[in-house]
């Protein structure tokens, strides 16, 4: 931070270096960290208190900015196993961070480096020094905020010009934005869960062939899944129903990803609906859980503010318990919209919004929060062995 010298005191005052420029006009000043320069996107909040470097790099944070309601953002710095895009090296999409204070030194055995640092290489703005309570309380009563976040050593910034690229954006919703996280091309994966003493493992023997339609996946879905034993084939999220079923798949699998999913659905809710009809067990996540409640007939609606945390309570209506779950998305499945053949099977207790659906004539279910917990709480991850046991019984 560049300092300057207060007039009237003679204090050294520090130079702010970072700004975000709300859509409404507000410019909200703080100091800048990670990369420099300016994006514009979606401005959320996160209660999570871990697993920030695995939020960082969730491809269903594309084209947004995130800031964190936890103040020790970085504290045990960042690491080479806790990314989740699949391509270590690739950019998650996630416009920005905000943080409350900046982090000391990391500490931690497994850090490499510390978070803004890691933030300047990924291309991600960093903001911090600013009231993120404050942030997070207009948040909730405004729903989230298009802006930019700019990030200038000099702390010289042109606010017109910010304000009319916030002004001007238009907003995830109406935005298709899973062609810039899906896939390239199909391949193939073998890589288990983390364990303490050995890291990642690979798979031992294969006894289900899971395609994995590819929206924005994380890598821990891909993990638990061939942990449980599944050969899992990831595809493009443009990928056809015949290209798909050409693999001969014991089970379909619809990732998360961001953007609208009314958008990705005129590409992606003909094909799962073809998969549908073919009655292949399929197991929908996130975004997933979106498509194919979209595919049965159903509807999706912009939430005000989202679902963006590790600690939500969710009932699972099937067997009555309630989990605390990972959640993350700005969309949500309309329950009134659903029809006849298809069952609510999850629900939040925040808000009483739709969590899951099964249907009655299919074998085919999905949730809206994040079983593989990364990051996150472990309460959901029997749905895995539910759909094993789905393509088990559909194989006999």
């Amino acid at each position: 931070m560049s300092p300057d010298q207060d007039a009237a005191t003679g204090w050294t005052v520090p130079v702010h270096t970072g700004v975000l420029v709300l859509a409404s006009g507000e410019a909200i000043f703080g100091f800048g960290f990670g990369a420099v320069g300016s994006a514009v996107g979606e401005v959320c909040f996160n209660t999570a208190m871990t697993g920030y470097q695995e939020i960082l790099t969730d491809p269903s944070y594309a084209g947004q900015i995130v800031t964190f309601t936890f103040p020790h953002i970085g504290n045990v710095g960042v690491n080479d196993e806790d990314v989740e895009t699949v391509d270590l090296d690739s950019r998650s999409g996630m416009r920005g961070v905000i943080v409350a204070a900046p982090s000391s030194d990391p500490s931690n055995y497994r850090a490499l480096r510390p978070l803004g640092e890691w933030l300047a290489a990924r291309g991600i703005i960093g903001l911090c020094g600013l009231d993120t309570r404050a942030l997070t309380a207009l948040i909730r009563e405004k729903g989230m905020q298009n802006a930019v976040i700019a990030f200038a050593p000099d702390g010289v910034f042109d606010l017109a010009a910010l304000r009319a690229e916030a002004a001007a954006w238009p907003g995830i919703d109406g935005m298709d934005l899973v062609p810039s996280v899906t896939a390239p091309a199909r391949y193939e994966w073998d890589e288990t869960v983390w364990r303490q003493a050995s890291g990642y493992g690979k798979r031992d023997g294969k006894k289900l062939r899971v395609v994995a339609v590819d929206y924005g996946v994380k890598r821990n879905i891909l993990r638990l899944l061939a942990e449980a034993g599944c050969e899992v084939i990831v595809v493009p999220a443009t990928t056809s129903a015949t290209d798909i079923l050409a693999l001969s798949p014991d089970g379909v699998f619809l990732s998360n990803g961001p953007g609208d999913p009314a958008e990705t659905g005129k590409y992606a809710v003909p094909t799962i609906r073809e998969l549908l009809a073919a009655k292949v067990p399929t197991f929908g996540i996130c975004l997933g859980h979106q498509m194919m409640a979209l595919a049965v007939g159903a509807k999706t609606q912009k939430m005000p503010q989202g679902h963006h945390g590790a600690n939500h309570p969710v009932k699972d209506f099937t067997t009555g318990k309630v989990e605390i779950v990972s959640m993350n998305h700005g969309f949500a499945v309309d329950r009134d919209s659903l029809p006849a053949n298809v069952a609510e099977t999850h629900r939040s207790l925040f808000d009483g919004s739709n969590c899951g659906i099964a249907l009655a004539d299919r074998p085919a279910f999905s949730v809206q929060h994040h079983p593989e917990a990364s990051p996150g709480p472990q309460d959901s991850h029997y749905l895995f062995a539910r759909f094993v046991d789905m393509m088990e019984k559909a194989q006999a």
